[in-house]
């Protein structure tokens, strides 16, 4: 099922995907490529010259049309007369792909001087209520997390009610080399603007997994096998 974005508006474009026939807007989707010797390639940016194909399902469902044919097919009638060549891995193409756009805006936003670092500061932050949102790596220590959680409910006057930061499902590693810093485990945004763009990148990848945000308590749910733990997800103020 397609899953509306935070940003998504009457002026987005709207594109079809070729799997399912669903309208969503282009955001939601992932637009795939045709090089001029017919190799199919994500386009996650949508930036790639040339005719593009828009699907809007899962990675697991990708995968199942992969193999059994539907994919050709749909992508067979989107490119006419095109001679195809499908690559096994388009699935974690695409995957990492959306990886790499979240860690690519993650250091735009750090340049735009939104992002913090250190847990101190983000503590500082979170306590004065001027954080928008925040983010774990996924090697974070739970006594971290757990401590950041606190402030920023505390800040966000939200005690009780479950507000947690979102674990990236990126090590510090990273993290660290798409922000230019050294060890960087926690990341807080300050700026509304910039947590929805960040948010945006980051739900996309989440829908790919399989997962979704529960509308009533926006916490993550994800399928047996998806590759995401189910974490509390929310960003304040953001909606």
């Amino acid at each position: 099922m397609l899953r509306k974005t935070l940003n998504e508006t009457s002026n987005t474009p709207v594109r079809r995907c070729i799997l399912t026939g669903d309208r969503a807007a282009q955001g939601v989707l992932v637009r795939l490529a045709i090089d001029p010797e017919g190799m199919i390639a994500p386009d996650v940016r949508a930036k790639a010259p040339g005719r593009g194909a828009w699907i809007g399902v899962d990675g697991a469902t990708l995968c199942e049309a992969l193999n059994n044919g539907k994919l050709r097919g749909a992508l067979a009638r989107a490119f006419k007369g095109a001679s195809l060549t499908l690559p096994d891995d388009l699935t974690d193409k695409i995957a990492l792909e959306m990886k790499n756009a979240v860690l690519n805006r993650l250091g735009l936003e750090s340049r735009g001087g939104y992002v913090l670092t250190g847990s101190e500061k983000i503590a500082a932050a979170a306590r004065s209520g001027q954080l928008f949102a925040l983010y774990h790596s996924a090697d974070a220590r739970e006594d971290g997390r757990r401590k950041l959680d606190q402030a920023w409910r505390v800040g966000s006057d939200s005690e009780g009610n479950g507000l947690q930061g979102t674990i990236i499902p990126a090590d510090r590693g990273a993290i660290s080399a798409a922000l230019g810093k050294e060890n960087a485990v926690h990341i807080g945004i300050n700026d509304k603007k910039s947590a929805q763009r960040l948010e945006h990148h980051l739900r996309r990848w989440i829908n790919f997994t399989g997962c979704s945000i529960d509308p009533d308590n926006n916490r993550l749910k994800c399928d047996a096998d998806a590759s995401f733990t189910n974490q509390n997800i929310r960003t304040r103020s953001v909606r």
